[in-house]
């Protein structure tokens, strides 16, 4: 199994790294390279940080081609993760308004929570959607780790599985070959790597 983390100068690499070779990956690249992305079995997209900037640097290595051309037009699995999930949506207000990669149609906000603290740190429910790949096996509404203070919404069916903090947002969602969790499965415990689990194995 190959998996490519994709190098755009924003995310949590280190971690997502060091957690896919704990759970029994055997190659683990960082790379914004075509040529490399196009040998994975699977990519993944991290994120922290803007939206606005994230986008810029993208665009500026071609990865937006890269990527549209190798998940879209060809079905390579993608898994984006917390902003890396977010730039797979149509826009983001962080920063003005700014286009995302439109993979799926979700638009992204900052929240308004009612009083609640901003940003939404730390471990919090999630509801899955019934017979949702990453959650195989994972029982209840199981906990996992978020820090983000723009969140995820749509009216469509993106199979999307939810959290509450202030109303609900879109916690993950999976459509096709393409999935996105806006916490971070690597700091999320066994839940977390039982979730990336299934993202390897069902995707």
């Amino acid at each position: 199994m190959k998996i490519v983390i994709v190098d755009y100068g924003m995310g949590n690499i280190k971690s997502i790294s060091s957690t896919l070779k704990y759970i029994g990956v055997d190659e683990v690249f960082l790379s914004n390279d075509y040529e490399m992305l196009k040998t994975a079995d699977k990519i993944i997209l991290p994120g922290v940080g803007s939206f606005a900037k994230a986008m810029r640097q993208i665009k500026e290595k071609k990865l937006d081609q890269f990527l549209q051309e190798l998940v879209i037009e060809n079905k390579k699995p993608l898994l984006g993760i917390c902003l890396g999930m977010q730039l797979l949506g149509i826009s983001s207000t962080e920063e003005g308004l700014n286009a995302g990669l439109a993979f799926v149609n979700g638009t992204v906000a900052k929240f308004d929570t009612n009083g609640q603290k901003v940003p939404h740190v730390g471990f919090n429910q999630v509801k899955p959607l019934p017979a949702a790949r990453l959650y195989h096996g994972i029982s209840g509404d199981p906990d996992f780790y978020f820090t983000h203070s723009y969140r995820m919404l749509s009216d469509h069916t993106i199979n999307q599985s939810m959290c509450e903090y202030g109303g609900s947002f879109v916690a993950s969602f999976e459509k096709e070959n393409i999935a996105g969790t806006q916490f971070h499965p690597e700091l999320s415990q066994n839940n977390g790597l039982k979730l990336l689990r299934n993202f390897i194995e069902k995707f």
